[in-house]
């Protein structure tokens, strides 16, 4: 596919440029026949009035008011007030305003006319962003949610998921680590492959990224939040099947701010933040620690100090963030630019995330608004440094609390036989410097009435360096080493669909049929030199005082592919008498990674819904909606390594074979894989049937779901069967294994104003997901590995039959024996505890997922509250087993209570892997809570120069409930095997941080 690409390209556009040219000559005819007032129309006049809320009566600056057909056009002031000239009784004003119900009126003989406007923020109104266009949320038969920007959570964030955590049934957000960028994991109605882990589809403004890493943490950190508008979820089949193949585990469109037409803005934000160590995890205090070691059996080594590891690696770290945006436009025209830079401290010393980004986006229109033209850019640039975090939680939680940090003169004291964090901090760095750009054109044209023709040209490139630099010492004696990673990213995209609505008396049918090519590239390249003088120059910046460039140290390295993905698709929904509605989608992918015998899979996808509450026998009932929807489709997964159906060859120099008398031998060519072209795609089934209800004028509002989604063709490694495979092992579809996720959503929300302007909410979601794996090959496929003195190459979970996923597979900690060691189950009897004891002891998934929140206002007060949980999970506690016990804390290893907890426990006791180490990783958290005051700027006589001025503080993780005992519960360290996605393993976990923000907003 990549030799046409170019090509491909260049026919788009001419096809596109063709499709002007004869919508020009389809309506050019028309311009002969200029618009003539009748005889007897009156003169131009000026009309007045102003503009209101309709419910609250406050007057709406900024309202865009239009002369229907013309390009007139004014905004109303800060009291509402407006004038516009019309050119006679005839013409009809448009009246526009940011979240509300545009209203069209005739003038008539009127000179004054007053406009209430009615907010459009109802539930049922809402706008859906579905794939390839939108829907009111009353038609929508999908499983789908959307969250406003107004809902969104409120904190430091750093990345798109974190706006969503409790906020969405059915979606688990999970920030294992306090790091800022770091990996934000997300899932929607649970994992469903093996390699695939359960990252969703995400869509930005039409754009679908690849989920690549480019550089470090989060792919999506590069977003700035403040210009997020809406963020979609498409959860059932039947919403994400339209994306085919990358549609399993979910789709998230995430759409930015745009300009309104009629309404110019200038708005900006700043803020300031305090994050502190949420829960210190409780080591012995040096007196504790005096009394413990010669309990413990061990000599004390006491340097006579008193030192708090933990503090002395962390800090109060300050975040920093301020945006600026400017909006508006007239009738043909919008525009929106934004500029955004957070400066964040991590609260471990020396970690921070600086983030630069700029965006810009219009729409023009043309020819009587038959020519559309969007446009969208986005650019951002990320600095992330760091210490070796892993070494340094480590040190800080097992050095000996009686040695001191510093000297008298507070300069760092460091020992041989242990590491000061501060060592870390002087010599050791990671600095990861990512520039992305997003960009997009998208011209539309309505070649006949309902038909629109649109092209979809998208280009997401970054680059990225990540330096890891190791600085030459001499106490403690150390080379020096630098390894340098080089990545480029680009995705390109082309998209080409028409969409055709049709209405007809109670009928009421659109459809869409379309083409996409995507193309992704990824390149890395690494380079390392080792052996520094010290001195003052500093090797990332002239890597050539390195001394050391022997290949055995230094080889370089580096890897490139090419994925591509050429896809069909259409989608047609038909509504009949404004209650029955029926939505087929369709989609063919074809994909570079798969062989000839099986590149290309269809998925498709059927749903219907029925408005109940629109029946004549329902008129008069308490439900304002009441809506039954069902869906059943397909959707598939490609995640597999590129080029693995392809044979790979190796030539080596020890398999030659004497082709002339004399010489050497020339290099033997043999297979290492042969080729596997029936390898196809992983395909997912779900079933889907829920309710959408609306209560006492829809105060009250919520919705029910229950689902049934099934992962088959499960792509996996394996042993071959063919004994010619030179391969160990073999990709390949494991015909009958399945996983199988099913489970129920619930969604409530109650919202009341009363007269006297008191708002208040409340609401909440719970979900409940059972997770099983059938049919598998194999009795475990290893999931989570872990490392260290005599646990090496230990699985802690993995994939076993008839259990979830994440299912821990360990040995049943039973207690000590009379010798003081650790005893066992014995399960199959044979009188030794071997591998063949392990029990599945629980799994990492949570299966059962809440979050409920409350909200209220009045005059300029605004106060809200988040909640969320999860219950029904395990976390592993490899910190605890790996670090702290009896045995190390008489070495002068300071350990936590835990560690040494059972007295009759031997000092000479190992401690293995075992569900010794298994707790529940429950916890109901605080997420956060912000309370907010906006100013009447017209009673302070401002109105002129300011139309809003807000101020607001606000709390996030502020506490948590858990029985938990290390720093957070919410964990997820990758300790995956072969690409096994590993879950629910604390292993020195970035500990979470207790935030307070204080913010400022206004607009112009």
């Amino acid at each position: 596919m990549s030799k046409n690409y170019y090509c491909c390209l260049q026919h788009h556009l001419k096809l596109f440029c063709a499709v002007l040219i004869l919508c020009y000559g389809f309506y050019a005819p028309q311009k002969a026949y200029a618009d003539h007032a009748p005889l007897g129309a009156s003169l131009a006049k000026t009309v007045t009035g102003t503009i209101v809320d309709e419910q609250t009566g406050k007057p709406l600056p900024g309202a865009g008011i239009v002369v229907k057909g013309s390009n007139k056009s004014t905004t109303s002031d800060e009291n509402g007030n407006y004038s516009i000239s019309v050119p006679d009784d005839n013409a009809v004003l448009v009246f526009k305003y940011i979240s509300y119900i545009t209203q069209e009126i005739p003038v008539g003989n009127r000179t004054r006319i007053n406009v209430s406007l009615k907010s459009n923020a109802t539930d049922l109104s809402q706008v859906v962003v579905i794939g390839y266009g939108s829907q009111n949320k009353k038609d929508v038969t999908g499983a789908v949610k959307s969250l406003k920007s107004e809902e969104f959570n409120k904190g430091i964030i750093t990345s798109p998921q974190q706006l969503l955590q409790g906020k969405v049934s059915g979606v688990n957000v999970t920030s294992a680590s306090g790091e800022p960028g770091s990996v934000t994991g997300i899932s929607i109605r649970g994992p469903g492959g093996v390699r695939s882990g359960s990252t969703p589809l995400f869509v930005i403004d039409g754009l679908p990224l690849d989920n690549s890493n480019t550089g470090m943490g989060d792919p999506l950190s590069f977003i700035n939040p403040q210009d997020i508008e809406s963020i979609d979820v498409l959860k059932d089949a039947s919403a994400t099947a339209i994306y085919g193949s990358r549609g399993a585990n979910g789709v998230i469109i995430i759409t930015t701010k745009k300009g309104k037409s009629g309404a110019s803005t200038l708005s900006a934000s700043a803020s300031t933040g305090y994050s502190t160590l949420a829960r210190a995890l409780p080591v012995l205090t040096a007196d504790e620690f005096r009394i413990e070691v010669p309990k413990a059996g061990g000599v004390l080594d006491d340097k006579g100090g008193n030192t708090d590891w933990q503090k002395e690696a962390t800090r109060t770290a300050r975040t920093d963030n301020y945006n600026l945006s400017l909006s508006g436009g007239a009738d043909k025209l919008s525009y929106f630019a934004s500029a955004g830079v957070q400066l964040q401290q991590g609260i471990i010393k020396k970690n921070d995330l600086d983030r630069f980004s700029g965006r810009f986006n219009a729409t023009q229109k043309f020819w009587e608004d038959r020519i559309v033209i969007e446009m969208n850019i986005d650019a951002a640039n990320t600095k992330q440094t760091r210490p070796p975090l892993t070494s340094v939680l480590a040190d800080a939680l097992i050095n000996n609390p009686t040695y001191p940090a510093k000297d008298a003169n507070g300069n760092p004291i460091y020992y041989q036989n242990i590491t000061n964090p501060y060592l870390y901090f002087e010599l050791d760095k990671e600095i990861t410097t990512t520039n992305r750009v997003i960009g997009s054109i998208s011209p539309s044209v309505k070649i006949i009435k309902g038909l629109v023709y649109k092209l979809n040209l998208g280009v997401d490139y970054s680059t990225a360096t990540r330096d890891l630099e190791n600085l030459p010492n001499a106490v403690p004696f150390r080379e020096g080493r630098l390894e340098s990673f080089y990545n480029i990213n680009k995705n390109t995209l082309i998209e080409n669909y028409l969409t055709y609505n049709w209405v007809q008396g109670r009928h009421n049918l659109s459809a869409l049929a379309g083409h996409s090519y995507q193309r992704i590239y990824v390149q890395q390249r690494n380079y390392s030199i080792n052996r520094f003088l010290v001195g003052d120059i500093d090797p990332i910046y002239n890597p050539g005082v390195g001394q050391d460039l022997t290949l055995a140290n230094n080889r370089p390295g580096g890897f490139a592919f090419i994925n591509e993905l050429q896809s069909f698709f259409g989608r047609v929904t038909y509504q009949f008498n404004d209650r029955y509605l029926i939505t087929a989608n369709f989609r063919a992918d074809g994909s570079s990674k798969f062989g000839a015998n099986n590149k290309y899979g269809y998925f498709p996808s059927f749903s219907a819904g029925w408005k109940i509450s629109e029946e004549e026998f329902m008129k008069n009932s308490i439900f304002s909606n009441l809506k039954l929807r069902a869906g059943f489709g397909v959707t598939g997964n490609q995640e597999i390594p590129p080029k693995i159906t392809q044979a790979l060859f190796t030539s080596l120099g020890s398999a030659g074979y004497p082709l002339y008398p004399t010489g050497s031998y020339p290099a033997g060519t043999t297979y290492s894989r042969l080729a596997n072209p029936d390898i196809q795609w992983e395909t997912s089934k779900q079933t889907d049937i829920g309710l959408d209800f609306g209560l006492f004028k829809g105060t009250l509002t919520g919705t029910i779901d229950a689902f049934h989604k099934q992962s088959k063709n499960i792509l996996l490694q394996v042993i071959p069967a063919d004994p010619v495979q030179p391969a160990a092992e073999v990709w390949s579809n494991v015909k009958d294994m399945t996983i199988t996720n099913k489970g129920l959503e619930v969604e409530l929300d109650y919202r009341h104003k009363s007269e006297s302007g008191f708002g208040y909410n409340i609401g909440a979601n719970f979900t409940y997901l059972k997770n099983k794996v059938q049919n598998s090959p194999y009795s475990v496929i290893p999931a989570g590995s872990v490392s260290g003195a005599g646990i090496t190459s230990s699985t802690i979970n993995g994939y076993i039959n008839n259990e979830p996923i994440g299912t821990f597979f360990l040995k049943e900690f039973t207690g000590f024996d009379a010798a003081g060691m650790s005893t066992y189950r014995d399960l199959d009897g044979d009188g030794l505890i071997t591998d063949k004891d392990r029990i599945s002891a629980g799994t990492a998934l949570p299966n059962k997922i809440y979050s409920f929140y409350a909200g209220a206002n009045y005059k300029g007060f605004d106060i809200s509250i988040n909640f969320n949980g999860v219950s029904g999970n395990k976390t592993y506690d490899y910190t605890q087993n790996v670090s702290f016990s009896k045995l190390r804390l008489a070495k002068n290893v300071n350990s936590t209570r835990e560690g040494f907890a059972s007295p009759e426990e031997s000092l000479n006791n190992a401690t293995p892997v075992s569900t010794r180490y298994l707790k529940s990783g429950a916890f109901l958290r605080l997420n956060n809570a912000s309370i907010g005051y906006s100013l009447n700027t017209r009673d302070l006589g401002i109105n002129k120069w300011f139309s809003t001025i807000r101020f607001s503080i606000t709390g996030q993780n502020l506490f948590v409930i858990t029985d938990y005992n290390g720093y957070d519960p919410e964990v997820n360290i990758d300790r995956s095997i072969n690409g096994v996605s590993s879950y629910g393993i604390d292993f020195f976990s970035y500990p979470k941080a207790r935030s307070i923000i204080f913010g400022l907003n206004f607009s112009f």
